[in-house]
This record gives C-alpha cells, sequence and structure tokens, in this order.
C-alpha cells in the first residue's frame, strides 16, 4: 500500500499488518516486536499468524550533547553500527561514540534481561523471523536488530511495521530478506504522525504483552 494511513493506535496497526502478512506462507515463524513501541504491533502479527511472540532489543546512540538525534544503534550484543553520513555531518568519529555507544548496549542488556524474566529467548534458527516495529524513520535501530537476528541463522529474515519512510526501505533492502509496510507515504515526517494514539510504550506493558508478568 503506497498512500497514507492514519491508525487510531498500536494495536490497530498491527492487526491490519497482521491482516497483509497472513497472505503469505511461513514455515515455522518467530515475530519479535522491537521494544518497545514495536510489541503491541508484533502481538497483533502473532495473533493473526499464531506465532509465538518475543521481543528484541536495540538501542538508538545519541550524538553527543544531543542524545535525540540518533547516529547509531547498538544491542545487547554485537557491535554497534552508525550511519556514517550523519557521523560524518556532525564532525564526529566512531570513537567519539563510544562512551554513548557502552551506554546504550548496557541499557539493552538491562531491557533484555527485565523482559526475558530469565526464560531463554525464542529459538529463531531455522525458523521465519519476523521482526516488528510501529514505524521505520531512519532504519537505524532495525539495522542493529536484523544483524543480530541474522548471526543466529534464521531461515528467512522478514522486517515488517505498519508506516515506512522511503529512505528507510531504501536503506533496509538489503538487511531483511524482505521488507513489508502497510504504508509508505511521501510525505513522511515522524512516526507518531500516522498514529492517532502515539503514546509511549512502557516496560510494563512489553512485560505484560509478553505473558511474562
Amino acid at each position: 500500500m503506497s498512500g497514507p494511513r492514519a491508525f487510531a493506535n498500536r494495536d490497530e496497526g498491527g492487526r491490519v499488518l497482521g491482516t497483509l502478512l497472513r497472505e503469505e506462507t511461513w514455515a515455522e515463524p518467530v515475530v519479535l516486536g522491537l521494544a518497545r513501541g514495536g510489541v503491541p504491533v508484533a502481538a497483533g502479527v502473532a495473533t493473526a499468524l499464531r506465532a509465538p511472540l518475543g521481543v528484541a532489543v536495540a538501542r538508538k546512540i545519541g550524538a553527543p550533547g544531543h542524545p535525540e538525534f540518533g547516529v547509531g544503534a547498538v544491542t545487547a550484543n554485537g557491535p554497534p553500527i552508525y550511519d556514517s553520513g550523519s557521523v560524518s555531518a556532525l564532525g564526529l568519529t566512531e570513537a567519539q561514540l563510544t562512551e554513548a555507544s557502552e551506554r546504550e548496549r548496557a541499557e539493552a542488556r538491562r531491557r533484555v534481561e527485565r523482559y526475558q524474566r530469565g526464560l531463554p529467548a525464542l529459538p529463531v534458527e531455522g525458523r521465519d523471523v519476523i521482526l516488528v516495529d510501529d514505524g521505520l524513520a531512519t532504519g537505524v535501530t532495525a539495522t542493529a536488530a536484523l544483524r543480530a537476528l541474522r548471526a543466529e541463522g534464521p531461515r528467512r529474515l522478514v522486517l515488517a511495521a505498519p508506516v515506512c519512510a522511503a529512505q528507510a526501505v531504501d536503506g533496509l533492502r538489503g538487511e531483511a530478506d524482505e521488507l513489508v509496510c502497510v504504508s509508505r507515504p511521501h510525505d513522511f515526517r515522524a512516526v507518531g504522525q500516522w498514529y492517532a494514539d502515539f503514546g509511549q510504550t512502557s516496560d510494563d506493558e512489553v512485560i505484560s504483552l509478553l505473558g511474562r508478568d
């Protein structure tokens, strides 16, 4: 679907995305929500596909003094990735971002431990893995999560979201085997503009959706 669409909330986004994904054939699918906002969307997808729901954690690396401006991302394990264009435009080097990277890695590990509650992560080797987010703006956190998942040997790795920026789609084509978006609006400015309710997802909500509360 190429035209814009506003979703009432992440739950609706997940139901619509799940309906779209149900048209495909899957081999032992596993649905992983990119924490935190991707988990409510992933829950709808998991229901539609009758697949287990898990969580993936990737943290944005912010520019020094401007943490809201993402220049890279990191998972609990594995090397950080950087948006070379943004790093260069700010006159930074990757070495200057080491402290921020390690801080976000520590937070990623904390969240993984909290969400998993001591349980092992869903096995993905040899299975179809659908990584779900509430929307793709730059795609940098999704890239970090996809690379970490790829290392675990999935049969097929798919990235899915209700709404995607065109530039994010272009940048992610080489990271996932397939990229599924309900809407790819040309006037994309932020993920939140495509949701009537885009309130922050809490850790407690993630834990509840995973059935671990």
